[in-house]
């Protein structure tokens, strides 16, 4: 089985999502199945049906999250030896831009480029694995191929 890379952080996060799903959204869409079922035809209960496919979304996020928490592998700061790991916070430097960018290579689970967190799977992620710092990498991203200079490794 593959797998998950997860921060700290990242595990804590999802863990408390699944704790929250098992213990009160689950509950409140038993309760809400309960009543859309009161007294009426059920073949023709729109707030029956919606209830139904929002229970099977619960209960298929709650096995995936399961899944996920059990093969995580947990990245610390102490596995860091000069090479860009999953877990690596990366200075690089695109080629022909002035602006540097700082990203933190997390796994897929827990990416949020929004944030500064790109997954070890991207193209760019994936790019950086392995290298140094003073290294230039060319990432071969869907839209073409980009160099990036790694400036710094933390």
């Amino acid at each position: 089985m593959q797998k998950n890379f997860l921060t700290q952080e990242g595990f804590d996060k999802l863990q408390n999502e699944l704790d929250f799903l098992r213990k009160e959204r689950r509950q409140e869409v038993a309760a809400r199945l309960r009543e859309a079922s009161d007294g009426e035809d059920l073949i023709e209960n729109a707030e029956y049906e919606a209830a139904k496919n929002e229970q099977a979304f619960v209960e298929g996020r709650i096995k995936e999250l399961e899944i996920l928490l059990a093969t995580a592998k947990i990245i610390t700061e102490t596995q860091h030896d000069g090479n860009v790991q999953v877990g690596s916070k990366v200075t690089i430097q695109e080629e022909g831009v002035e602006s540097k960018e700082t990203l933190t290579i997390v796994g897929a689970a827990e990416a949020n480029p929004g944030e500064g967190k790109i997954s070890n799977e991207s193209p760019l992620g994936n790019a950086l694995l392995g290298h140094t710092k003073n290294d230039e990498v060319t990432v071969e991203a869907p839209n073409g191929s980009f160099n990036v200079k790694i400036l710094k490794i933390i």
